[in-house]
């Protein structure tokens, strides 16, 4: 590889993805930056509000809800309660792909769990936001300082919809687990390791690991708008070293399973991998034939990642070794 001409793989062979490549290198301050982050937005009440009821699955009830981002804006997130709230056993938060969400995905919602959706800052149409709605420039707004960056909020929005949901429902903290794809993989890897309520997670196709690779190809996803944007400002390369999902993964102790496909022109296979590697708590890794892609093949595997990711949030804790 060089600068002039970065690589332009999306697929790998296995065997070379399932050894570790060198890890990123730790911001020296990198724990004081995420535990000020989670003092200054992830502890304390949050205010939020219902203001709409939508129509109830076979098995939950489903609301849409306003609540006080951290990035001091409203923000939006929809909420299943479980009909029969005394069967309740477990809370979920589910983050989302950097496509957004305009209904809960309900297919990832069991009918013993009490989960909350939230929409990040900005990728909301009836949330007004300094920050876009467009991926390209989500990814960009504020990356010129650690303090600023949209992702900063992406993440302690995780906390927040956390604690909105143990509010609303308080059952839901007996097994508090979360969620993410994409966008919301790599953002639950960074928001995870500060706040200890959350039980286990499951990370598909996560983003944002191992800028040091994830920055030598083009993609089709948001790491393209990052790759053209730092050669004329590179005093942002630094700002993202606090926001690898790599390097955040290496403080998680919780069991996490990890879909990591061997093919993915959006999100580069060895960030997704990078993020299996970084883990030192219990960990379980279901490979992917491809993440990010349209038509049968990619719906297969879509489903097949979403069913692994169910399955390991429902296992008893002595299966877990």
């Amino acid at each position: 590889m060089n600068h002039d001409h970065p690589e332009e793989l999306t697929e790998y062979a296995l065997s070379a993805l399932l050894t570790p490549l060198a890890p990123p290198v730790d911001p020296p301050d990198f724990d004081e930056f995420w535990r000020a982050t989670f003092d200054d937005f992830g502890s304390g009440a949050v205010c939020w509000e219902v203001v709409d009821e939508g129509e109830p699955t076979e098995t939950h009830r489903v609301l849409e809800i306003r609540f006080r981002s951290s990035a001091d804006e409203q923000a939006a997130a929809y909420v299943m309660v479980p009909r029969s709230e005394e069967r309740i056993r477990r809370g979920l938060v589910v983050g989302h792909g950097y496509g957004g969400r305009t209904a809960p995905d309900a297919d990832r919602v069991p009918a013993d769990t009490a989960a909350i959706l939230p929409c990040a800052p900005g990728t909301h149409a009836g949330t007004p936001s300094r920050f876009p709605a467009d991926p390209s420039a989500h990814v960009l707004a504020g990356i010129a300082q650690r303090d600023t960056y949209s992702h900063r909020f992406a993440a302690a929005d995780i906390w927040r919809a956390a604690t909105v949901l143990l509010d609303m429902v308080p059952a839901a903290g007996a097994a508090l687990d979360f969620s993410g794809g994409s966008f919301g993989g790599g953002i639950g890897a960074m928001a995870l390791p500060w706040d200890r309520r959350f039980r286990r997670a499951v990370l598909d196709v996560p983003s944002f690991g191992n800028h040091a690779v994830r920055l030598t190809r083009r993609c089709t996803g948001s790491g393209e708008a990052v790759r053209q944007h730092l050669p004329q400002h590179p005093e942002a390369r630094a700002v993202l070293d606090y926001y690898d999902a790599a390097i955040a993964a290496r403080r998680l102790r919780i069991p996490v399973h990890v879909s990591a496909a061997v093919l993915d022109p959006a999100v580069d296979p060895r960030g997704q991998f990078a993020v299996y590697h970084a883990l030192t708590g219990p960990k379980r890794l279901s490979v992917r034939a491809n993440g990010h892609l349209d038509g049968p093949s990619g719906a297969k595997s879509d489903a097949l990642a979403l069913q692994d990711g169910i399955d390991f949030l429902a296992l008893p804790d002595d299966r877990l070794a």
